[in-house]
């Protein structure tokens, strides 16, 4: 009889937010084929189920992340999911918000899938870096992309120039991390986090996200028309009904996402 092969992505259920683990903290919770495939399936599901609200990403062990799995890599594995990019999820758009919760090393694809998230919790001695140029490389996976989009420009060619890493305290002063916290309690704080977005609308939230990701690169006046059709369907939707009603009668509002 053989032994059944441990899952490398977990998900639990928290209130209204899926927390999704990477789970091999054998490898430092490095991204190969199965760990791609099962992050994508995690993020299906997220994105399927009506009553989750948001996800937390993290690992096990310590670790987010250590990137891209090179011994797998050599063995010929892709640590891609076609047309989802890196770990099934640098390229995917996702509508639910979506947090990394970062606990020790995030290197290289590790710290570009936190940068594919919408909010990052770090704790204070974690590490966040992009050595690919050490490797005759270049961060793929969104890190060349993404990372002058979130900080100043010349500080963002600094990591990606010398591949040197930055701790969870400078993801602060840096604003690559929304919240900094003590060692071991990046996990909580994100879901505290979580919670706080999850009490806003659903539809509202996606919407958020699409404009935000439609307005990038945009003119004002493609952006604000995107904007424009987002809004006529939001003002159809029971939920902005929902939204006005709670305001007015003082109460918190139940949100359906319809």
């Amino acid at each position: 009889m053989s032994t059944p092969t441990p899952p490398v992505v977990r998900t639990e259920r928290i209130g209204s937010t899926l927390l999704i683990t990477l789970d091999r903290p054998e490898a430092r919770n490095a991204v190969n084929a199965a760990t791609a495939t099962a992050l994508a399936a995690a993020l299906d599901a997220l994105e399927a189920d009506p009553t989750l609200r948001a996800g937390v990403l993290t690992g096990e062990g310590g670790t987010f992340s250590a990137g891209m799995d090179l011994k797998a890599a050599l063995r010929g594995e892709s640590p891609e999911v076609e047309g989802r990019g890196f770990g099934g999820l640098t390229e995917a758009r996702p509508d639910k918000p979506l947090i990394a919760a970062v606990e020790g090393f995030a290197m290289g694809g590790g710290f570009e899938l936190a940068l594919a998230c919408d909010l990052i919790v770090a704790a204070e001695d974690a590490r966040f870096g992009l050595p690919e140029v050490k490797r005759g490389l270049i961060a793929a996976g969104g890190g060349v992309i993404r990372l002058p989009r979130r900080i100043p420009h010349h500080l963002a060619m600094e990591l990606l120039l010398t591949g040197e890493p930055v701790d969870g305290r400078r993801a602060g002063e840096l604003g690559l991390a929304n919240r900094v916290t003590s060692k071991g309690q990046a996990v909580a704080e994100a879901l505290r986090l979580a919670e706080g977005v999850a009490d806003n609308a659903p539809l509202a939230l996606a919407a958020v996200k699409r404009v935000v990701r439609a307005a990038d690169g945009a003119s004002d006046e493609e952006a604000f028309a995107f904007q424009r059709a987002e809004m006529k369907t939001l003002m159809a939707s029971d939920d902005v009904r929902e939204g006005m009603t709670a305001f007015a009668e003082r109460r918190p509002a139940r949100w359906t996402g319809r």
